[in-house]
């Protein structure tokens, strides 16, 4: 026996494949319990590792590859003379192959309610170490952690001696897996045993790269689980601004409710409105902006029909989302080749927190989740809306919460028709809605209005009024809020302060 491989996996795919390639080559084949019974079964000649180190897996199989001739194998320096002289001593003999994966420790704990100990029982303690003495001592070690890298490996073998180049790269990639696999167990043991975050901890594996990012020359790339949310049912592949839009629309009309539409241009609501059915709420939140509609993101609460596919199809939209399509409204829909129809498999709602990095590191927020309780709700004028009015006040406040800041919302029946966004002063904002209504002929007699942060001044609040608001839902919270009060009662309007303000940067 003068080389041998270690093969130790939770994953069984093509593990007899790679055992029979090694044998051929006069590898000797260690193996730990179930893996050794499956290359077993499978006719291979096999050493399993509890004979080969003459000490048996213990404590239910808690320990069984954590022995002097199996780390000593891994870690010898094949090319250092009192290492040679030590393995020889004590009967070790180079290891050349180490093949391990890991328990299943996230999988296990996806179900929601593990019980503590069998989450701990999943937690890897000798695949860790063999990983990384393989991926320490890859100058003579080849470390293998996956299935879809057995090919490349097979191929490599056929030619006699494993390149340098590919050992670094496995190398590499162990380390990236043990990694992963730590920080994910730390992650949720933070989270079950209630304690405070001592650092940002991400983990998340490329899943693809993306043609380029918000413009040509950034390159892009997709981390993590993206497409366990979203699936492409048809169109080419998703940009980095389309995923950006997509999940603005999602988000916004999660937050609306059954039978709800949102249409996104740039993170911002071009439209967004709730009906009786999705065919109305689609139309309603058409009107407030088509122009800018054109090229847009829309996204809905439910399934979509062929009716609601005829009026989708009389207008160019970048990407269609929604829960399902029914096979007449996708046999419509996937007429035109360019637009991309995305199934929305999960909510996304509250998942995260919100991450950007800044020099040297990251800031990190809270989702913004909050949702008003009708005891947050304080009517400061001597007029109170009435019973309609505050139902598109709620709804005009919602979509402020999802418009990029300072935001204006003028709202009527539960759809918008008019947006101010992303300006820095308010003022402006207001004047843009106005304006954007007046482009579109939509009157603003009577709607409802919404501001994401409190008026500093009453010139803001005047000017929504004089364009048609009659009643106006915002955070308050100004030192001038008792001149903006007295502003809005001279007007004859009601306005409630919520105590809440939305942002979005």
């Amino acid at each position: 026996m003068n080389k041998a491989a270690l093969l130790s996996v939770t994953d069984k795919q093509s593990i007899v494949k790679l055992a029979t390639e090694l044998i051929k080559r006069n590898y000797t084949i260690l193996a730990t319990g179930n893996t050794a019974k499956t290359l077993l079964g499978a006719g291979l000649i096999v050493t399993e590792v509890s004979d080969f180190t003459g000490f048996p897996e213990i404590f239910s199989g808690r320990v069984k590859t954590l022995h002097p001739l199996i780390s000593g194998g891994i870690l010898m320096r094949q090319d250092n003379q009192d290492d040679l002289k030590e393995a020889a001593a004590n009967n070790i003999i180079p290891i050349e192959v180490v093949c391990v994966n890991l328990y299943p420790f996230k999988k296990v704990t996806e179900n929601k309610d593990v019980e503590l100990d069998t989450a701990i029982e999943n937690i890897d303690i000798g695949g860790p170490t063999l990983i990384r003495a393989a991926a320490k001592n890859h100058k003579f070690v080849s470390v293998l952690t996956n299935p879809n890298q057995y090919d490349e490996f097979i191929e490599e073998l056929s030619k006699e001696k494993i390149s340098y180049e590919l050992r670094k790269k496995l190398a590499y990639e162990a380390f990236l897996y043990t990694s992963d696999y730590d920080t994910y167990i730390t992650i949720f043991l933070e989270k079950k045993f209630e304690l405070e975050k001592e650092g940002a901890r991400l983990s998340y594996t490329l899943t693809h790269t993306l043609r380029y990012g918000e413009n040509p020359h950034q390159k892009a790339e997709i981390y993590g689980d993206f497409f366990n949310y979203f699936e492409i049912e048809h169109g080419k592949e998703l940009s980095y601004n389309n995923i950006s839009d997509l999940v603005s629309a999602v988000e916004l009309v999660e937050e609306l409710g059954p039978e709800s539409c949102a249409i996104i241009k740039h993170n911002n609501p071009a439209g967004a409105a709730t009906a009786d059915n999705l065919q109305s709420a689609y139309i309603n939140a058409l009107k407030c902006d088509p122009v800018s509609a054109f090229g847009g993101i829309v996204a809905f609460s439910s399934g979509i029909n062929v009716e609601l596919a005829g009026l989708l199809n009389e207008l160019f939209l970048e990407v269609i989302i929604a829960p399902g399509f029914s096979e007449e409204a996708f046999s419509i829909l996937k007429k035109k080749k360019n637009r991309r129809l995305v199934k929305q498999l999960k909510p996304v709602t509250g998942l995260q927190s919100n991450y950007r990095t800044i020099p040297g590191g990251l800031i990190r927020q809270d989702s913004d989740s909050v949702s008003l309780v009708e005891e947050q709700l304080k009517i400061v004028t001597n007029k109170k809306p009435s019973e309609k009015e505050i139902d598109d006040l709620r709804f005009a406040w919602k979509i402020a919460k999802h418009t990029k800041s300072n935001s204006i919302i003028f709202v009527k029946d539960k759809a918008t028709l008019a947006v101010g966004a992303g300006q820095m002063s308010r003022l402006d904002s207001v004047r843009i809605a106005v304006m954007k209504a007046k482009e579109n002929g939509l009157d603003l007699k009577n709607s409802s209005g919404a501001s994401d942060a409190f008026f500093p001044f009453p010139d803001a609040m005047l000017e929504m009024i004089k364009a048609g608001a009659s009643a106006i839902i915002q955070p308050g919270g100004s030192v001038r809020d008792a001149e903006v009060i007295s502003a809005a009662n001279e007007k004859n309007i009601s306005m409630i302060f919520t105590g809440i303000r939305h942002f979005k940067h």
